[in-house]
């Protein structure tokens, strides 16, 4: 039934489309123009603004992999709100949009996600997993949205939850009413809808693409999703017990907390990296400071426990600092020994010194610094689990995407190794549980696949990672051509001049034995 009134929709649309794009003619400044008074039968649309782009201006976007600004084509950019309204305690709500329009398109169109909590129109590019060069840039219509409320603290602001409607939109609704829109505009500007249709997403916006494939299953034939916030909760929760963790080990201020940076000294950080390089490095058959087969990589930090702790020097850990480590890596376990959210890999991002506490790999979810010594693990997953904001934009759960796959839709994940914020191994848990819940893995893998980057933290960066990689031409050729991405070739910053293949897991990047280490043509996909 879907399907059918859409096909219904998308006829009236397109015929309305071609009798507009007919009246305005071919000049595409004054059919951006046009779109300002835009209006759509039974859309509560307002649009704000409708510019015109010379080609040749750069937009600058920080940390969007290896894209710090481009040059960009001629496009019209569309701007409004969906559903205006006033809400609870008299806030104004509505749904925020934008649409880059380009003047040579090429027949596509790629919706980017959010990021955060939202609030905020990113400026619709498509940076996502495109490598060097953006969606917008190649010649998509490329839409962004702020989810349904407008930020006054930052990223992080949560003030919307109250509203009943603004927390559905933002969970779920707004995506989907940005997406059908677009489409619809896309028709009237171009004389004709898109040919296909992508989602590209990190963090929030990686959940998002997820949340495509599962509640929107016909709207996108590709679909990229990057270190998915996945349940946001159980993650948060595994932050605070890496911190509370540390905090036990760690020395205390005059007023009795504890000062979190010392629990590790830089030698103690810089000890255990140089040791799980010598354990793990060699395991793809080439050491060169990147673990590439981080899942079969096994460290234990006990191996330089001091044999007395009376005796610690800069070469050994005291057996509290040891066990510290081994325990914050394993993730939290509740009084049953059940896994509350799983642990993260060892990995060279381990000892960055970052967020709260300067100590290997512990960043803080958002509020006040953690100075706990306890936590009650039972209590706090319970919660978690219960929490109605989180069960109501949750994705790690759902599985049963048949109908996405049955349309021939293709789905990649890909997720950093040396993520603080969300552990690779959730996101690699719920590829494994979808899975086995539709036809078992070698049949996912005709539509749906994974890529781990060793050493890359969340959505990019690193200090040991190469994080420029195009998975959109790879899924653009997955699903318009057929060809599956077997791997990806991966460049960045931390190593110049450097490539190598990100495979789709189970495999991972083996060298050869011979040819230029530095190139990733000298490097195979194993398992």
């Amino acid at each position: 039934m879907i399907r059918k009134i859409d096909a219904v929709l998308c006829g009236l649309l397109l015929a309305v489309a071609i009798a507009a794009y007919g009246q305005t003619g071919s000049d595409p400044a004054s059919r951006c123009a046009a779109l300002s008074q835009l209006q759509i039968s039974g859309v509560a649309l307002e649009v704000t603004k409708a510019e015109w782009h010379a080609a040749g201006k750069t937009a600058a976007q920080p940390g969007q992999m290896g894209m710090a600004s481009m040059a960009l084509p001629a496009y019209c950019r569309i701007d409004g709100m969906l559903d205006r309204r006033v809400g609870d305690q008299g806030v104004s709500y509505g749904i925020g949009f934008a649409l880059a329009l380009p003047d040579e398109w090429n027949g596509r169109f790629l919706q980017q996600g959010g990021g955060g909590l939202n609030g905020n129109i990113g400026m619709p590019l498509g940076t996502v997993a495109a490598g060097n060069r953006p969606a917008l840039a190649r010649g998509f219509a490329v839409a962004s949205t702020d989810t349904g409320h407008q930020s006054k603290g930052g990223g992080f602001d949560a003030g919307f939850m109250q509203d009943q409607q603004a927390a559905l939109d933002f969970a779920y609704v707004a995506v989907g009413r940005v997406a059908a829109l677009s489409k619809q505009i896309i028709a009237q500007f171009y004389g004709k809808p898109a040919d296909h249709s992508y989602f590209t997403g990190c963090s929030t916006g990686g959940r998002e693409a997820m949340l495509m494939a599962q509640r929107y299953p016909t709207y996108f034939d590709g679909i990229i999703s990057g270190a998915p916030a996945i349940r946001t909760n159980h993650s948060n929760l595994a932050l605070r017990f890496m911190a509370v963790t540390y905090n036990q080990i760690a020395p205390r201020d005059a007023q009795g907390k504890p000062i979190t940076a010392q629990a590790l000294s830089d030698s103690d950080r810089k000890l255990v990296l140089d040791g799980l390089l010598a354990a793990c490095d060699g395991g793809d058959g080439l050491k060169d400071g990147m673990i590439f087969d981080p899942l079969h990589c096994r460290f234990d930090p006990e191996v330089f426990q001091c044999q007395l702790d009376a005796a610690k020097s800069d070469g050994c850990l005291t057996s509290k600092q040891a066990a510290a480590i081994r325990k914050a890596f394993a993730g939290p376990k509740d009084s049953k020994g059940n896994q509350v959210y799983p642990g993260f890999l060892f990995d060279t991002g381990i000892a960055v010194s970052r967020g709260i506490s300067g100590v290997l790999r512990s960043p803080s979810p958002p509020g006040p610094p953690i100075q706990s010594l306890e936590m009650d693990i039972d209590r706090e997953a319970r919660a978690a689990d219960t929490n109605p904001e989180v069960i109501l934009s949750d994705t790690g759960t759902w599985t049963n995407l048949n109908t996405f796959s049955g349309h021939g839709g293709k789905l990649i994940f890909f997720h950093g190794v040396s993520d603080p914020w969300f552990s690779a191994l959730d996101t690699l848990d719920y590829y494994q549980r979808v899975g086995k819940d539709n036809g078992g893995p070698d049949r996912v893998r005709s539509w749906s696949r994974l890529f781990l980057s060793p050493g890359m933290g969340h959505c990019g960066g690193g200090e040991a990672a190469l994080d420029t990689f195009d998975l959109l031409s790879a899924l653009v050729d997955w699903v318009e051509k057929g060809t599956a991405p077997e791997s990806v070739r991966a460049t960045g910053q931390a190593f110049p001049g450097r490539s190598r293949p990100l495979c789709a897991y189970p495999q991972h990047a083996q060298y050869k034995g011979q040819g230029d280490p530095q190139d990733a043509v000298n490097f195979e996909c194993r398992n």
